[in-house]
């Protein structure tokens, strides 16, 4: 009987020590839940500029040739791609690539465009291409300054990681890295850079990787820009888009009753809204939600390209795509949203050039 009793005794103390131990590990996992590894979340918030200064997308340029608006001391050709729709331009070799006329930027502007990392039969580890801004004392000399070309500026470079030094007169003034931003061969990305003044932000695909308040002088204006290319490789680069000035949307959209967007992005024949939407797209909301009673209608347009019906089937779907992204993404009510597309039936520059044809594929906010 005595046995017995220490054997229920000792059953007992070990189903208490288990249900205990059981306790403690639910209150362990209940902590750990209740106090999760902090996290940040920044969405892309880039505006183009309004005001169009410099537009290429290749696809006037024939297959195999080296783009007109463009100048070089290594070489380059425009290519197509089996795996990437239209033209691109293909850098080649070693030195600098940079535009024909160099650049007349005002204060406030931005660069963007789409690149591809691309080093056919090199080794990938140290792939990097740099990208400069600076003040050229002669746009037309591509070597000049070497390392450190012009008065002032600064040097980017983009592959393996992402880095930056801006220099003066004096000298090295900032420099820095980004070791996360990098890009991989063969794969497609977005580099867009937004200068304010003394400000640049620098940013990949939807991540802003650089935000350097004061990079520039007060007063220093760029009037160049170059890739340099080594022996690393070289990006492929397609979509080149310069553009001035930030548009004013409360007061296009409130006071004059139309807001035209050359910042909403679509691929090629696609109706889907890109991320690198977002900034203008919250732009827009925020002006809507300060302003509860304006209703407005979206219309999508396109150029001339391919067939008119095909257009306006396009412009409309982009129109109703634009709405659904409001009301999904930043909370407008439906009820205040019209959509519709008129393809390319409402030009707003000949549809003769690249650039022209860039004006022309837009989305129109109309107050009702």
């Amino acid at each position: 009987m005595k046995f017995f009793l220490e054997i229920v005794f000792l059953a007992s103390f070990l189903t208490c020590a288990a249900v205990v131990t059981a306790q403690n590990d639910n209150d362990e996992a209940a902590a750990t839940q209740e106090k999760p590894a902090m996290q940040t979340y920044s969405k892309f918030d880039f505006v183009p500029g309004e005001k169009v200064l410099f537009y290429d997308d290749f696809l006037e340029t024939a297959v195999g040739d080296f783009p007109a608006n463009w100048n070089t001391n290594a070489s380059g050709e425009v290519v197509t791609t089996n795996l990437f729709p239209g033209n691109w331009f293909n850098m080649i070799g070693e030195g600098s690539i940079a535009l024909e006329e160099g650049l007349k930027l005002p204060d406030n502007y931005t660069i963007e465009f789409d690149v591809i990392p691309h080093a056919s039969g090199k080794d990938f580890d140290n792939y990097a291409f740099g990208f400069y801004l600076y003040s050229a004392e002669n746009p037309k000399d591509l070597s000049e300054g070497g390392a450190v070309p012009g008065k002032a500026g600064i040097k980017m470079n983009f592959g393996y990681r992402s880095d930056y030094s801006a220099y003066d007169e004096t000298g090295y003034t900032i420099d820095g890295t980004k070791e996360d931003a990098a890009m991989e061969v063969d794969k497609k990305y977005h580099l867009s850079f937004w200068v304010q003044k003394t400000r640049l932000r620098v940013y990949l695909d939807q991540a802003k990787i650089f935000d350097l308040p004061r990079v520039f002088a007060a007063g220093m204006h760029c009037n160049m820009m170059r890739f340099e290319l080594w022996n690393a490789g070289a990006p492929m680069v397609s979509n080149f888009r310069i553009a001035a000035g930030l548009p004013d949307m409360r007061n296009k959209l409130l006071t004059e009753g139309k807001l035209v967007s050359y910042g909403i992005y679509f691929d090629v024949n696609k109706d889907v809204v890109k991320p690198e939407s977002n900034g203008t797209l919250k732009g827009i909301a925020d002006v809507l939600k300060e302003n509860p009673t304006v209703r407005v209608k979206i219309v999508g347009h396109t150029d001339s390209d391919g067939a008119d019906a095909a257009n306006l089937d396009l412009s409309k779907r982009r129109g109703a795509s634009v709405k659904a992204e409001l009301v999904k993404n930043f909370g407008i009510d439906a009820s205040r949203l019209e959509s519709d597309g008129l393809g390319e039936t409402k030009p707003v520059a000949p549809n003769d050039t690249s650039s022209n044809k860039a004006m022309n594929r837009r989305v129109e906010f109309i107050k009702l």
